[in-house]
């Protein structure tokens, strides 16, 4: 099976944590290996944002990541990159016309992609499957701080109505993409996030610490993109409460330079509450690099306002790490509140600090919620992810008799 994955705004080979790069990106390159394993050949389609990037990437045997010119060669705000989808699909077509190249199925990934991959739908006559991994309306209904556009809403439902199958990764997004946007039931399949449980895994903290060079007090973590739905003003201000005993600092793992702008915010946040020497803001790391973080740490905090999935929290659990999390969207989901964590109801600092002293100033109940959260992961085993989409694709690409006859 050879597939066309579309992931219009961002490239696979972007470092995650920068201001467009994030668990979409993990994701989109870890299911393409794992479905060449399985015997496909795979072709992710991106638009160029470098003057040097090269066309063609050859990822591995039967994978590569295609970069197509369509408006400069820069990052663009998703308003910007959507004028240029004409550009890009007709960029895709011709590059698959070229090498004579036909596809079975498409694969898109946001909004963005999924409008590209409703115009290949209708030239190439394959079936289309999308992930949106955020919605615009369910950010709007998470934040008072999200101004998602109507553009956006009303293109991922002129998406959902057109494509052949969405993915989604809890069933709480599944009730949402049915209630806000009418998906047809049948439609919508659920398959979660996968993990790596061989990258992601309990390892020495003393080692991972110092390999990192940090000292012996106890490590908050923080990973993710750095803006405001993400909830980092929640964690110092929680910080900031603090009345434990234990010598901690706060960790934030992400961002990039365009991220200066937050980091600035959010350094005035922790300055006027009077822990800016406890507060450290470590930029984006490669993907590979990121077990040491999680190793290295005590608590990983995820205090967003919307998660669809939460694989930040996934890849702590995977660690051993106890996680403490927002009540939201798909984290609600991935973690047993007081069995492999904690789940916030409130958005608010005062809650999330009287956890994490909690955890802080216990270290067996630390281990223990760590070992429960690492046995409990096993069902995001990539494995086991990459076999159901397979079997979403194989559903469409090769209909039984009875469906196909019922289609005709």
């Amino acid at each position: 099976m050879r597939i066309a994955v579309i992931s219009a705004h961002t490239s696979p080979l972007a470092r995650p944590g920068g201001n467009k790069a994030g668990g979409l990106n993990v994701y989109v390159l870890e299911l393409a290996r794992q479905l060449v394993a399985r015997g496909c050949n795979v072709d992710i389609f991106s638009r160029a944002t470098q003057r040097d990037m090269p066309e063609i990437t050859q990822i591995g045997p039967g994978l590569r990541a295609i970069h197509l010119r369509a408006g400069p060669a820069r990052n663009l705000s998703p308003e910007s990159v959507h004028k240029r989808l004409d550009a890009f699909t007709d960029a895709v077509a011709a590059f698959a016309a070229h090498e004579d190249a036909t596809y079975d199925l498409i694969h898109s990934h946001y909004w963005l992609s999924g409008l590209v991959g409703e115009q290949l739908k209708a030239r190439w006559q394959i079936p289309h499957v999308t992930m949106f991994h955020t919605l615009g309306e369910i950010k709007n209904r998470a934040s008072l701080s999200e101004h998602e556009t109507d553009l956006r809403i009303d293109s991922e439902s002129r998406i959902i109505a057109g494509a052949d199958r969405v993915i989604c990764a809890t069933e709480a997004e599944r009730t949402l993409i049915r209630r806000l946007y009418h998906a047809e039931a049948g439609k919508v399949s659920v398959i979660p996030l996968g993990v790596d449980l061989e990258r992601f895994r309990p390892a020495d903290q003393e080692a991972a610490r110092h390999a990192l060079g940090l000292n012996g007090e106890r490590i908050i973590l923080f990973v993710g993109r750095l803006e405001p739905l993400k909830g980092i003003d929640i964690l110092i201000n929680a910080a900031a409460t603090l009345e434990s005993d234990v010598d901690c600092s706060v960790l934030i793992v992400g961002g990039d330079e365009s991220s200066r702008v937050q980091v600035d915010r959010l350094r005035g946040i922790a300055r006027s509450r009077g822990i800016e020497d406890r507060v450290a803001f470590v930029g984006a790391v490669d993907h590979d690099k990121l077990p040491l973080y999680y190793n290295a740490a005590d608590i990983c905090v995820v205090p967003s306002h919307y998660e669809s999935f939460g694989l930040v929290a996934v890849e702590a659990m995977a660690s051993g790490v106890p996680v403490v999390a927002s009540r939201v969207g798909g984290l609600m989901g991935t973690i047993k509140d007081g069995e492999t964590g904690y789940l916030i109801p409130w958005l608010c600092p005062e809650p999330f600090a009287e956890r994490i002293e909690l955890l802080l100033d216990n270290e067996p109940l630390r281990r223990n919620l760590g070992e429960a959260a690492r046995e409990a992961v096993g069902r995001y085993r990539w494995e086991n992810v990459a076999a159901a989409v397979l079997s979403v694709y194989e559903s469409l690409t090769n209909p039984t008799p009875q469906l196909a006859a019922a289609g005709s």
